[in-house]
């Protein structure tokens, strides 16, 4: 497809990390970390082609990744590379060169975010699209705990009149799992959330995001949990 209803999956990916050395090939649970949520991808039907922007085609290559009718990948361009390039640019650099009406954006980091999710998601921003109520989503932690300042000041409850943290007003933490975005929202806001985004909440043992090795082992025992 290469023109209206076309949606595609973009997936960054890079040779280095800086807390959990070559994580994005490390295996993880019994293939590289990256195939998880890839092949997760490549199973939502709605999803016409993955882009995976990466200065690792070479490590792809040695992990029995090639480029398929479904699998496209873009080597990063020199100025795009390092850990201090913001993501929107990677984002945009994509964008401008794969056409498309709706993206979807995830990371190698989250790799026990199902299917199922990313086509329930997909299936609500494709509803709110048709509504006119959101140009962009993005997906969330559910959080009702009492919070409090460095200061010890309570921020959103009274610690005189306590009431059952199911009944606290819930917080909502992004938590880098998935965004969904029009390519009109990004060319407004040139970020993957728009202007009138709408919140998706992620499944709680799905939600893993591996910036460090304690949320690697943490990652590992939620797999455990969710594939035994």
């Amino acid at each position: 497809m290469t023109g209206s209803n076309r949606t595609v999956a973009l997936l960054p990916m890079k040779a280095n990390s800086q807390r959990v050395k070559g994580k994005n090939f490390r295996d993880f649970c019994g293939k590289p970390l990256f195939r998880w949520i890839l092949d997760a991808l490549l199973a939502v039907e709605e999803i016409d082609a993955v882009i995976i922007n990466t200065d690792a085609r070479h490590i792809l290559a040695e992990n029995g990744l090639v480029e398929t009718n479904r699998v496209i990948i873009r080597d990063r361009k020199p100025e795009l590379i390092g850990d201090e390039v913001s993501m929107n640019l990677i984002i945009a650099d994509d964008v401008a060169s794969v056409p498309a009406d709706t993206y979807l954006m995830t990371h190698t980091t989250n790799p026990l975010l199902s299917t199922g999710t990313i086509r329930a998601a997909l299936e609500r921003f494709n509803a709110a699209q048709g509504e006119g109520t959101a140009d962009s989503l993005f997906t969330v932690n559910k959080i009702q705990t009492r919070f409090y300042r460095a200061d010890c000041s309570a921020i959103n409850h009274d610690p005189d009149n306590l009431i059952q943290t199911q009944d606290l007003e819930p917080w909502f933490e992004e938590n880098s799992n998935l965004y969904i975005f029009t390519a009109e929202s990004f060319a407004s806001t040139k970020a993957r959330i728009g202007s009138k985004p709408m919140m998706h909440e992620t499944p709680g043992l799905e939600a893993s995001d591996i910036d460090t090795p304690q949320d690697w082992d943490m990652a590992v025992a939620a797999a455990g949990i969710l594939h035994k």
